[in-house]
């Protein structure tokens, strides 16, 4: 009940399917005995997808929008929070103009969204797909940028980083392959060489900055 109420009942309802496959198994083998029971899983796996057919949940019609969000917040900011990390060599700093950077990112995500949803003029509200987008790009700035909050050391802030953006990946792409009946492994694989490619690249960047203008700090 609890996971239904924070991440849906369509995802309550297919975690529970996932759990049911072991037991799908051993009544496969038991209807190779007694015959009627093959008929009672066909039964049940068609009533469970006719009442996920009947359940019309709102975050999984603007799931798009949140994964935009997402994905926009984790490859933008862990790639700039890399940069600046070596750029700027101070935790407070790096904090502030990620925090900074992550909102005129998040209003720029959310509007753009908005006007896309409109143009398309599908059933989703324009409203509701940019404040999708905004919120979930926030959290996930927030998120992303708290060890530079709390830690001086700027090394172990990056580290740290990578490892909440590692998270955010892990149990966003869990929720939408649950949800979705997606593929976990492909697209968890995909985010990650995604997000982290990036701040590695970012990371260097900032390091050839750095050099070019000689600052030293």
């Amino acid at each position: 009940l609890l996971i239904s109420k924070i991440f849906g009942i369509t995802f309550g309802i297919k975690l529970m399917e996932r759990g049911e496959e072991r037991a799908k198994i051993i009544y496969e083998k038991i209807s190779k005995q007694i015959p009627e029971a093959s008929r009672i899983i066909e039964d049940e796996d068609s009533h469970e997808k006719e009442l996920i057919g009947l359940i019309d949940e709102e975050k999984l019609r603007y799931v798009s929008s949140i994964v935009l969000g997402l994905n926009d917040a984790l490859v933008e900011l862990t790639g700039a929070l890399a940069g600046f990390t070596l750029a700027f060599q101070e935790a407070r700093l790096v904090a502030m103009t990620g925090l900074i950077t992550g909102i005129a990112g998040a209003l720029s995500m959310a509007t753009s969204e908005y006007l896309s949803t409109k143009s398309e003029g599908d059933s989703r509200s324009p409203l509701k797909a940019a404040a999708y987008t905004g919120i979930t790009y926030i959290c996930a700035i927030l998120f992303l940028i708290l060890p530079y909050i709390f830690l001086a050391e700027i090394y172990a802030c990056i580290i740290l980083t990578l490892i909440n953006a590692v998270i955010l990946i892990f149990l966003f792409t869990f929720y939408v392959s649950i949800a979705k009946d997606l593929p976990f492994k492909r697209r968890f694989l995909e985010m990650i060489t995604v997000s982290l490619g990036i701040a590695c690249l970012t990371f260097f960047i900032g390091f050839l900055v750095k050099i070019f203008l000689n600052i030293e700090m």
